[in-house]
């Protein structure tokens, strides 16, 4: 695993080596080591579309950036989670634009938990938007949905909290290296969360600083992780809009609690309900109904033994079994009476519960 680690972040200090294009070459070449072999044994470009002229080399400035790193692993039980990896996040997964990598600390499962929904907002949370937290986080606590957010001052830290106090799962998503938890206030809140059994991620090196530009690419994770977005408060160029629209593009379900009309506060959650870019939520039970949480079955499924599946599941479950394969699209059009959001939601779901698998091309079979 080490070995594995080394390669891949050596992978990423290359130039113009980015997230997408490391994920390409390691679903074509299985993993960074072998595409590193594979270039150094044939010395010219290899066969991977959009690839950088220059050949991969890793130098000694190189090598040592990546043994200081997983040095600083070591000395701060910090673990690292590759693409390829079984339990990197499922969801997460399914996004073209999602790290190749990431850093955390805390409950690994936590990642792949059978509901996730993301809560966030503006930094400059009133006692309205915490009331707003407690009751989405309250009133839908008894569906167990782990709960992700990114650690800031305000929405974020209520969410987090509110998790806490409920006993569910929470993931933090950082904007900086762990050598720089950010906001500093919040360093306990995080220890926190590892300690109980969630944990917090960043998909930057230890050394990172939190600076300015981080924040809008790290929503891209929070709104990867969740099945749904929730905006609770934000303005109307908040970076919780950034991740509303985010998540929209990933097909997750937007949801924003509304608020009075002459709050700046409110005016980004007003205004993407306005636009139809997300439903109106009040409470967790209007987001319980909308997300069809209180028609499900039971978490533990295994086809094998027959267990009762909910009639959605059931239908796209036996149009596997019958086609044997399915491209996503052919499924949404048999699924005339969900949306595509709906159905992404509920393939999900059947994936999560070892159903189903999705194959590259996003065809799905029976697992």
């Amino acid at each position: 695993m080490e070995e594995a680690i080394f390669y891949t972040l050596a992978l990423s200090l290359q130039k113009n080596y980015g997230a997408m294009l490391i994920k390409k070459i390691m679903d074509h070449y299985g993993s960074a080591k072998a595409f590193f072999e594979w270039a150094a044994q044939r010395g010219h470009r290899p066969s991977v579309e959009r690839l950088p002229r220059q050949r991969p080399i890793i130098t000694k400035e190189i090598a040592a950036a990546v043994n200081n790193e997983m040095l600083l692993m070591k000395q701060h039980n910090i673990n690292c989670c590759l693409y390829t990896d079984e339990h990197y996040p499922q969801r997460l997964r399914h996004c073209v634009d999602a790290p190749a990598f990431f850093f955390y600390k805390g409950n690994a499962n936590a990642f792949n938990t059978g509901k996730a929904i993301a809560l966030v907002g503006t930094r400059m949370a009133t006692s309205y938007g915490r009331e707003a937290v407690r009751r989405v986080v309250g009133d839908c606590a008894g569906y167990d949905p782990c709960i992700v957010s990114g650690l800031a001052h305000g929405i974020d830290t209520a969410a987090h909290e509110e998790a806490l106090e409920h006993r569910l799962p929470t993931v933090a998503v950082m904007g900086s290296g762990f050598g720089h938890i950010y906001p500093a206030g919040n360093r306990t809140l995080a220890q926190r969360i590892i300690e109980h059994d969630g944990a917090v991620i960043s998909e930057y090196f230890y050394h990172t600083q939190p600076d300015r530009q981080n924040f809008p690419k790290r929503n891209r994770i929070i709104a990867g992780m969740a099945d749904a977005t929730i905006v609770v408060e934000t303005g109307m160029r908040g970076g919780s809009v950034i991740t509303a629209h985010i998540a929209s593009s990933y097909n997750r379900d937007v949801f924003a609690v509304p608020g009075a009309i002459n709050s700046d506060s409110s005016e980004g959650c007003n205004e993407l309900i306005r636009k139809n870019m997300a439903a109106l939520i009040c409470n967790g039970t209007h987001l319980a109904e909308m997300m069809g949480w209180d028609h499900e079955t039971p978490k533990a499924v295994q086809r094998t033994l027959f267990l009762e599946l909910s009639e959605p599941e059931q239908q796209i479950t036996n149009l596997l079994q019958e086609k044997g394969e399915l491209h996503i699209d052919d499924i949404n059009g048999q699924m005339t009476n969900l949306t595509v959001s709906q159905t992404a939601g509920i393939l999900l779901q059947l994936e999560l519960k070892g159903v189903i698998h999705c194959k590259p091309g996003k065809i799905y079979t029976l697992a």
